[in-house]
């Protein structure tokens, strides 16, 4: 510990260029990522204000299992079938996909054509499976 502190001191641009970096990297991240909602908080939405879930997984992994009622939309199909959404646009949405870490891109999508109320489920449907919550087929 007492080398690494000593390196910090010797080469303190350095650290600091190292330190920029991170941070910058950080907030990139969480403002590209949009507002996170865990299972619970997306199961709410859905029943208190009529969110919809959109599944942005290939076809072959919605099949496997799904959310119930959940629209799926491929994330690299997003934006060519962006019209299917249209009457869900009053709606609060929530954008799941298989570990949480796609679908910033596709909230961000979503922001940009218009949607208001766009969340992203943490942890996706790896998340949803764990704690046991229902999926169809």
């Amino acid at each position: 510990m007492a080398q690494f502190i000593e390196f910090l001191v010797n080469h303190w641009i350095l650290s600091g260029i190292w330190l920029g970096l991170v941070v910058t990297l950080v907030m990139y991240l969480t403002a590209k990522a949009g507002d996170a909602l865990s299972p619970h908080q997306a199961t709410l939405l859905v029943n208190r204000e009529n969110a919809v879930f959109l599944d942005i997984r290939d076809k072959k992994a919605f099949d496997g299992g799904h959310i119930v009622d959940a629209i799926n939309i491929p994330s690299a199909k997003l934006k060519d079938r962006m019209v299917e959404l249209e009457k869900y646009r009053d709606k609060p949405l929530v954008v799941v996909c298989q570990m949480g870490h796609q679908s910033g891109e596709a909230v961000k999508t979503l922001t940009e054509n218009g949607f208001s109320a766009v969340n992203r489920m943490k942890g996706g449907m790896t998340e949803w499976q764990t704690q046991g919550l229902p999926t169809v087929k």
